[in-house]
């Protein structure tokens, strides 16, 4: 039994291990990616792009890894949270990697097309602001921290906020006449790609707070319906119109 449960734990801890390998990646890709839309590099667009192609391959090893993990051993209490937790983490980084390969894609479409300072300078900003929440996601997951865990929600608001100025900015930098239609489009997807980088940094520290404290981001839901649930039955019925009450 000891030498199965030893196995079960070094089976978590090779899970754990490449999901931070693949998490990784998308920490090192998104300031590269940013280089690329600021430099129009193409050569570099192409190089995370087709570098995409092992991410897939990878992701889905680890997912059938996660399956045959809950198949063959059956685990409970905080070891099924882990195994569960990661199976959704793995589709959070993969999802992630799509997004900065679309950031790249989005710079081949606009290749040759100058940006203004202002519309650099905020890309600079969102970039980095996106390579710090995945930061604090992979530590979070590695050290089991709940409480950097739940300060990632805190660090997306910034980049949020990023996300709204920049999109003024590209209104902005069009009506002057410094960038035409089909630029100020693209830009705009872009801050949306850079915008849901930081939604899923912020899905893989909730995961971590579920294998952590067992909380899910959907109990606060969950409270409220029962809050008004409890709240309608409370209040008294109208009457019914015709009836002699």
């Amino acid at each position: 039994m000891d030498e199965l449960r030893k196995s079960f734990h070094h089976d978590i801890e090779d899970v754990r291990t490449e999901l931070v390998h693949l998490a990784a990646f998308v920490t090192e890709a998104i300031p590269r990616a940013t280089a690329v839309l600021l430099n129009g590099d193409l050569e570099g667009a192409d190089q995370i792009i087709n570098g995409d192609d092992e991410i897939d391959a990878r992701a889905l090893e680890l997912e059938d890894q996660c399956i045959q993990i809950l198949a063959l051993q059956a685990p409970v209490a905080g070891d099924l949270r882990q195994i569960v937790a990661a199976l959704k983490m793995v589709a959070e980084v993969e999802r992630s990697a799509d997004l900065v390969c679309n950031i790249c894609k989005a710079a081949r479409r606009i290749y040759g097309h100058s940006l203004d300072p202002t519309l650099r300078g905020i890309i600079t900003r969102m970039g980095e602001q996106a390579q710090q929440l995945y930061i604090a996601a992979i530590e979070s997951f590695v050290e089991n921290d709940a409480a950097k865990a739940a300060a990632i929600d805190d660090m997306d608001n910034y980049l949020d906020a990023l996300q709204k100025q920049f999109v003024q900015a590209i209104f902005e930098s069009h009506a002057a006449g410094r960038i035409d239609l089909q630029v100020a489009v693209q830009l705009a997807v872009v801050a949306r790609f850079y915008e849901r980088i930081g939604d899923h940094a912020v899905n893989i520290g909730e995961r971590v707070r579920f294998v952590v404290t067992g909380w899910l981001p959907e109990h606060r839901g969950a409270a409220r319906f029962r809050s008004r649930a409890d709240d309608s039955t409370e209040m008294p019925r109208p009457p019914i119109p015709g009836s002699s009450d």
